[in-house]
């Protein structure tokens, strides 16, 4: 074997070797797409619904889950998916709370769910707030639904086991006649108007 040839090439090459090396050692790490779980307890999904001209009715659905897949480096989010469960209505009056779920409204025996999904939205960018096109399913009703996001805060938690949290606060317009929920619209007694108010923070699932 010729040691003269071999040796000049070696001489060559391993510099551009050990430069490749730590060239992508400093190259900063890429941020890619995790999922998230929405945190229940820390969900708080309400709405606001006028009364024959007086004032508002505020209520609010105590059980709910979701989750959604975002990407920080990109602020695009995909897969979102949240399920409120209908018969968690509350609106501090018992005899109201009956009323909505019975079939003049949510109508809970039938229809025990209410579904939001959004396929993809952004870019998101931190305290700025967003359109998200999504679609809502109510009364077997699936509609086009945009809500507007802002986009609050990701870090760990300081609370133990201190969890990797995002958080964000959403506002949305749904009619609700568009899904079949007449009750009360045509005499005015309420409104068919129902601004959505949605606040969460959503943990980051391990790899």
């Amino acid at each position: 074997m010729n040691q003269h040839r071999i040796f000049p090439m070696s001489v060559r090459v391993l510099p551009a070797l050990l430069a490749g090396a730590l060239l992508w050692a400093a190259a900063p790490a890429q941020a890619e797409p995790r999922q998230y779980a929405i945190d229940p307890e820390h969900l708080s999904i309400g709405f606001l619904v006028e009364h024959i001209g007086y004032a508002g009715t505020l209520g609010m659905f105590r059980t709910a889950e979701g989750s959604f897949t975002f990407d920080e480096e990109t602020g695009r989010l995909a897969d979102l998916r949240v399920v409120v469960d209908t018969t968690s209505v509350f609106t501090n009056n018992d005899r109201r709370d009956k009323h909505l779920r019975d079939d003049d409204f949510l109508d809970v025996k039938k229809h025990a769910q209410m579904v939001f999904t959004a396929a993809e939205g952004g870019p998101f960018r931190l305290g700025e707030s967003a359109s998200l096109a999504g679609e809502l399913t109510l009364l077997g009703v699936t509609l086009p639904l945009t809500l507007e996001v802002t986009w609050n805060k990701s870090a760990t938690s300081p609370v133990p086991p201190g969890p990797y949290v995002l958080g964000a606060s959403a506002r949305g317009t749904l009619q609700r006649s568009a899904f079949g929920m007449t009750y009360a619209v045509e005499n005015g007694w309420v409104g068919d108007d129902v601004e959505l108010i949605i606040e969460l923070e959503a943990i980051r699932q391990s790899e």
